[in-house]
C-alpha cells in the first residue's frame, strides 16, 4: 500500500516504541481501574482488564503469546482483589478458548466477535460468581447477570478504544 505524502504523517513513521508491550500495558491499565473510588454493593463495576484483554486477542492474536494470560491475570487479581489465582485460571481458560476458535473459524465479522466475547465474558462472570459462593459468600449466579450484561454492554467501548491505541501502536 503506498501513502501519499499529502496525509500529513512521516512516511517513514514506524512502530511506537516498546509496541510489543502496549497491549499488556494497557490490559494492566484497565485492571487498574477498580482502584477508582466508586463504591457498590450489587457489584456492577465490569471487569476492565478482561474486557480489554478479550479485545485485544479478538483484534490482534499475534499481540502476544498466550502464557501471557497467567502474568495478566495474576496483576488482576491482586489490583481488584480476587482471590490470587482466580484471573490467571480464567484468563488463561480464555485465551486457550480463543485459540481453539481461531483455528477452527476462517473468517470472523464484528457480530460474531460480539457473540464470541458475550459468551466469554457471561462464562467469567458466572465461574466469579460460582468461586464466590463457595468461598462463603451470598452470592447466586443470578446475580452475576446483571454484571455480565454490563460487562457485554461495554465490550464495544472497550475494543473501540483498544483498536484507537492498536492503530496509535502500529503508526498508522
Amino acid at each position: 500500500m503506498v501513502r501519499s505524502g499529502l496525509a500529513g504523517r512521516p512516511l517513514n513513521r514506524g512502530p511506537a516504541p516498546a509496541a510489543a508491550h502496549i497491549p499488556a500495558i494497557t490490559v494492566v491499565a484497565a485492571s487498574a481501574l477498580s482502584a477508582l473510588p466508586i463504591v457498590s454493593s450489587s457489584g456492577w463495576w465490569p471487569n476492565f482488564g478482561l474486557l480489554m484483554l478479550i479485545a485485544w486477542r479478538l483484534l490482534r492474536a499475534d499481540a502476544w503469546p498466550a502464557w501471557w494470560a497467567a502474568p495478566l491475570g495474576f496483576v488482576n487479581d491482586l489490583l481488584t482483589g480476587s482471590p490470587i489465582g482466580m484471573s490467571v485460571a480464567l484468563w488463561t481458560a480464555i485465551m486457550l478458548v480463543m485459540d481453539l476458535v481461531d483455528r477452527r473459524t476462517q473468517w470472523r465479522d464484528y457480530w460474531i466477535e460480539w457473540a464470541l466475547a458475550t459468551m466469554l465474558i457471561t462464562l467469567a462472570a458466572l465461574t466469579e460468581a460460582e468461586v464466590a459462593r463457595l468461598a462463603g459468600a451470598p452470592v447466586r449466579p443470578a446475580m452475576a447477570i446483571p454484571a455480565a450484561v454490563i460487562e457485554v454492554l461495554c465490550f464495544p467501548l472497550v475494543a473501540l478504544v483498544a483498536i484507537r491505541i492498536d492503530r496509535w501502536r502500529l503508526g498508522r
